[in-house]
């Protein structure tokens, strides 16, 4: 792979760690930024350039971006989600999950997208979730801010064309990090999952193969890109199925 200069959001825990590390390892420039500043010492002695910053401010936004040489590829892997049903959400969580999984990765775009633009050449991967296709119980607006996402990428998408930057989305089903015991009180949410959880190393390998070969957008697991074409043809179907790996309280 030609080595490149790339720009990692949320690179202290789960995928995005994970991405941060595979990416140093193979000899890329990264620019690394999170909030985690331990994290952050272990991505810079292995040989990342680390920013400590929290996304949710702008004027950090600006501060990072001001710091960011010419970059090649940029990732967007920060988010959050916390699962409930709406009405027990506290408008915190809800703000929190407003602003990190939708407000921040369109705020960085803008910034970092404007140098692409000018030298018609550069990737932007965006983390999305399969949850930005097919809404679950508890997860309404985790999967609003996911939908969002969708409708940003896809128009993004044709916007830039013109610039031959490409647009890339990840949609991962769900993930075993420690987001998942961020997101959930209900102990049984993975234990319900099973087998059907990735590994925060599949979904940074697949990160890894769109950079080498752009595509509009990867569904892991595969069969979950079926999942949401079948949806579109037979949604209460699909809505009884998913039910069975959701508990309700």
């Amino acid at each position: 792979m030609q080595k490149k200069t790339i720009f990692v959001t949320g690179a202290t825990s789960g995928v995005g760690l994970k991405i941060t590390e595979f990416l140093v390892v193979q000899g890329h420039t990264v620019y690394a930024t999170g909030r985690n500043v331990v994290a952050l010492k272990a991505l810079e002695r292995l040989g990342a350039h680390v920013i400590q910053a929290d996304l949710q401010n702008i004027e950090e936004i600006d501060a990072v971006c001001a710091q960011l040489p010419s970059i090649d590829v940029a990732i967007l892997s920060a988010g959050v989600g916390r699962f409930a049903i709406a009405p027990e959400l506290s408008d915190e969580a809800i703000a929190e999950m407003v602003a990190l999984n939708i407000s921040v990765p369109i705020y960085v775009t803008k910034r970092i997208v404007q140098p692409m633009m000018l030298r018609k050449q550069g990737h932007i991967i965006i983390m999305g979730s399969q949850a930005g296709k097919v809404a679950t119980p508890k997860a309404s607006v985790y999967a609003a801010t996911k939908h969002a996402m969708v409708g940003f990428t896809n128009g993004l998408r044709m916007e830039l064309a013109p610039y031959h930057i490409k647009v890339t989305a990840i949609h991962p089903g769900p993930i075993d990090t420690p987001f998942l015991d961020k997101a959930s009180d209900d102990t049984g949410y993975r234990q319900s999952l099973g087998r059907y959880l990735l590994s925060p190393e599949e979904v940074a390998l697949a990160v890894m193969k769109t950079i080498e070969r752009p595509v509009r957008e990867v569904n892991l697991p595969r069969f979950m890109g079926w999942t949401s074409k079948l949806y579109a043809l037979a949604p209460a179907a699909i809505e009884y199925v998913g039910k069975s790996f959701f508990h309700k309280k």
